[in-house]
């Protein structure tokens, strides 16, 4: 698992990126990666925790939790 921060995320499209905070190049996330019940989203600034998968357009975020 990495750490990171949102960087940004758009509600309406349902997908935005995180930073990670080891540095590189930022990772994409899908609304379908946030691990929580309801309306799943994050936002601008947001710790987080997630893992990365290697997608088809590049890097990808999978099992996004929010750290409080």
């Amino acid at each position: 698992m990495q750490n990171g921060t949102v960087k940004w995320f758009n509600n309406t499209k349902g997908f935005g990126f995180i930073a990670p905070a080891e540095g590189g190049d930022d990772v994409f996330v899908h609304y379908t990666a946030i691990k929580a019940d309801g309306y799943r989203t994050l936002n601008e600034g947001q710790a987080v925790q997630f893992e990365v998968e290697r997608g088809p357009k590049g890097l990808q975020a999978t099992n996004v939790s929010v750290l409080s």
